[in-house]
Order: structure tokens, then sequence, then C-alpha cells
């Protein structure tokens, strides 16, 4: 039976409300773009922290751009209460390490599985170093990411460390669409791709393939044209 991530996200943060609660929350952040409506969402009901821990982007010159945009959005959003930026560490090797014999697996498969996996480990383990509530991830609003196998892998990693997982989907409720409005407003850095060299020559590709047909397209027309 298919899971309602947000239904049960709602649950929990009126569930805390009734008890006078306000939860410490790291909200691991893949990108500005994709965090910026969760931080919009969260900060209303949580002590938020950003965390930062994002291996799979191997281009050192793409990771910076990205990571001083994420923290160049919390400075300039207008939140209700402080948001706080936590950056991890960055060594691709690891990433790459991880995804050893995947590497000419489609996007969406078990490379990007074992990538999640690496990632909210990760945050799993800084939520408890640091002594928060719940910790979750921005992925989730992505259409491109299936948020209830995120969902999955968070609270199995969770387990470890003896923190909880807060479940989400935050492309409901038409998050993605406001991420998008939000990016715009702030001119941020809009990448198209997720961030490792694999997802960058998919979309490469993609984008060939889509010039192609469009390419192909206009050439059909301009026979037809020729033939009328």
């Amino acid at each position: 039976m298919k899971r309602n991530l947000q239904k049960e996200l709602e649950d929990i943060i009126k569930k805390e409300e009734a008890l006078g609660n306000r939860p410490r929350l790291l909200l691991h952040a893949c990108c500005g773009p994709c965090s910026s409506y969760c931080m919009e969402y969260l900060e209303k009901h949580f002590d938020l922290t950003v965390f930062f821990y994002n291996p799979n982007i191997d281009d050192t010159k793409e990771y910076k751009l990205r990571v001083e945009e994420a923290k160049r959005l919390i400075e300039e959003m207008d939140f209700t209460s402080e948001v706080k930026f936590i950056e991890g560490d960055y060594d691709p090797s690891i990433f790459h390490s991880g995804i050893k014999g995947y590497e000419n697996e489609k996007e969406g498969g078990k490379r990007c599985d074992i990538c999640f996996e690496l990632r909210l480990h990760e945050a799993a383990k800084a939520a408890s170093d640091y002594g928060f509530d719940y910790f979750t991830t921005s992925l989730t609003i992505s259409p491109m990411k299936n948020a209830e196998k995120l969902c999955e892998i968070g609270e199995e990693v969770a387990k470890e460390y003896n923190v909880k997982y807060l479940p989400s989907d935050f492309k409901k409720k038409n998050g993605y669409k406001r991420s998008v409005d939000l990016s715009k407003e702030h001119e941020l850095y809009r990448q198209d791709y997720c961030g490792c060299s694999f997802s960058k020559r998919e979309s490469i590709e993609r984008a060939k393939a889509r010039e192609n047909i469009k390419s192909q397209g206009k050439r059909e027309y301009r026979l037809t044209i020729g033939i009328l």
C-alpha cells in the first residue's frame, strides 16, 4: 500500500505542536533550489539546520557553486526564526568507492540508491552527533525521485544512530512549483543534472536527443512545404 508521506509529515507536526514542542531538525540539502521550499515549509515548525553533504558532485567547481548558492539562499530568505548551516566533508572518492561496479547503471537505478544511502547515512550520523530530534532530505522534492524509496532508506539508517527520520514528499502541495518560483525570485543557479558525472552525461545525451527530434521535425516541415 502506497504511503501518504505528506499526511505522515503533517501528523508528526501536529503531534509535536500539541505537546508544545519545537523539535530540532537536520535537513539534508542536495542544492539550493531543492531546499528552498523545504526550508520555507519546515522552519515554521522546527528548529532547522541545513546539512550540505553531497560527495556525488564530483566536479569541484560545480560543488563550490552549489554550496555557495545554498548558503546565499539561507541568508536571503525571510524566515521566522534562524536557520543554521552545516557543510559536511567533501570527498568524491567516497561516492566513487561506494558505486563501484554500478557505473553503467541508468539514472534512477541501483547506483542512485547507493548514493542516497551514502548521503542519508551521513545525515543520520550528523543528526545523532549534534543531538537533533529528526533528520530528512530535500531530495524528495524532485519529480524524478521516489520519495517512498528515500523514506525507506532514511528510516533504515536512522535505526543505526537512534534518531528519527522525518517522512516527507516535498513535491506535494505544489512544493516543486514553489521551489521553482523561489529559485527565480532569488535568481538561483539551477543545474540540469543531479550531481555526479554519470547523471551529467545522461543529461547531455537527453538534451542531444531532444535537439535531434526538434531538428528532425523542422526538416520534415520544410520537406512538406517543399512538396506543397
